[in-house]
């Protein structure tokens, strides 16, 4: 299938220079929904995968579909302050400043074989933090899915650095 041809592209969005890659095109489309969800789960096949780890927002609807096809249970990896239970989070650097994400304490026991998905991997800054917290926990973080790759912005490379297989869909150059 030709994502591209079902994920919308808003220029200069959120600024100008910015081409936003719209992914929920693509998920409101039920073909190229299923085969993003099959693709992004066909690597896994006859593996052991104990959790899907869905990176806030757009991540959870991927990892919630992905975590179903693999008859799993779901991580969900919120922002600072979103989830009620104790929990355990990990500080990553922004463009200016700094953002945290965060897990229940209890969301994953050790030993675990989880997959990371999310939208789109730009920096790499929120995943590789979300890798860095699961493995806190005791998590076998085994690979990360996603169905937009910017590549030249470098993040899946810093994931594959760490060891980390890495799927995704689509690239796209220029940001």
């Amino acid at each position: 299938m030709d994502f591209k041809s079902v994920i919308r592209t808003i220029p200069d969005y959120p600024k100008p220079g910015i081409m936003f890659r719209d992914v929920t095109t693509l998920m409101g489309n039920p073909r190229a929904f299923r085969r993003a969800v099959d693709e992004m789960v066909q690597p896994y096949a006859g593996t052991r995968i104990d959790a899907v780890a869905g990176i806030e927002a757009r991540g959870f609807i991927l990892g919630g579909a992905v975590a179903h096809q693999l008859s799993t249970g779901f991580v969900p990896v919120r922002k600072k302050g979103k989830l009620p239970f104790t929990v355990i989070g990990e500080d990553y650097a922004l463009e200016y400043g700094q953002d945290r994400v965060e897990i229940h304490t209890d969301a994953v026991n050790k030993g675990d074989n989880v997959i990371v998905v999310d939208d789109l991997i730009a920096t790499g800054g929120t995943c590789v933090a979300a890798i860095k917290l699961l493995e806190r926990a005791g998590a076998n973080v085994i690979g990360c899915s996603f169905a937009i790759d910017l590549p030249e912005l470098g993040g899946a490379d810093k994931i594959r650095a760490l060891g980390k297989q890495v799927t995704t869909l689509v690239a796209y150059e220029g940001h």
